[in-house]
C-alpha cells in the first residue's frame, strides 16, 4: 500500500526538478525634472523599454515621485536579452526633452535580476530660453481625441481610452 504512494511522491519530486522558475527581470529607474520644484507630481510619464531581437516592447507609467518599475520584454522560448533601451514616452502634460536625455540604455542593478538606466532621464517643461523648439503654433488642430468606430460586439472600450497622454512635443 505505500509502495505506490512512494512512487508517486518520487516521480513528484522528479518532475519538480525539471521545472525551472521563470525569473523575471525588472527595470527599476526614476525619471527627473530639471526645472521643476521639488513637490512636482510626476505621475502619469509614460516609459517604454525596447529590446534587442524581441518584438514586444514593454511600456510603464510613473509614480508620484517619478520612479517606475517594469518588466523586460521577451519572447517565449528565447533566452532575455539584456541590450534594451529605456524611452521617454509623454505625459499629461507637455514635455521637452533632448535627444540624449530621452534614451538610456540599461545596466545590471544592485540585486538579482533587475537593472537600471545608464544615463538619467530627464525633461523639461517649458522650452529652453536660449532654444527655439520645434513646435508650430497651428500644429494640432483640435484637442479631440480620434475615436474609431468599433462594433460593438467586439466588446471593447473605446478607442479614446487606449493611449490618454499626450507625446513629447518639443526637442530642442
Amino acid at each position: 500500500m505505500a509502495f505506490p504512494k512512494v512512487i508517486t511522491a518520487l516521480l513528484l519530486a522528479l518532475t519538480m526538478l525539471r521545472i525551472r522558475p521563470s525569473a523575471c527581470q525588472t527595470v527599476e529607474a526614476k525619471v527627473s525634472c530639471t526645472d521643476c520644484s521639488n513637490n512636482y507630481d510626476f505621475s502619469g510619464i509614460m516609459v517604454s523599454v525596447k529590446c534587442e531581437g524581441v518584438k514586444k516592447l514593454a511600456t510603464a507609467t510613473t509614480e508620484e515621485k517619478g520612479f517606475f518599475k517594469v518588466d523586460l520584454p521577451r519572447d517565449h522560448g528565447k533566452a532575455p536579452s539584456v541590450k534594451c533601451l529605456v524611452k521617454l514616452l509623454g505625459g499629461p502634460n507637455h514635455l521637452y526633452a533632448t535627444k540624449k536625455n530621452q534614451v538610456s540604455e540599461i545596466v545590471k542593478g544592485k540585486e538579482k535580476n533587475t537593472y537600471t538606466i545608464s544615463t538619467p532621464l530627464s525633461f523639461l517643461r517649458s522650452c529652453p530660453k536660449n532654444r527655439e523648439c520645434k513646435v508650430a503654433d497651428n500644429q494640432f488642430s483640435s484637442s479631440k481625441t480620434l475615436d474609431l468606430p468599433l462594433p460593438p460586439e467586439w466588446g471593447l472600450a473605446p478607442t479614446s481610452y487606449y493611449l490618454p497622454f499626450l507625446p513629447i512635443i518639443g526637442i530642442p
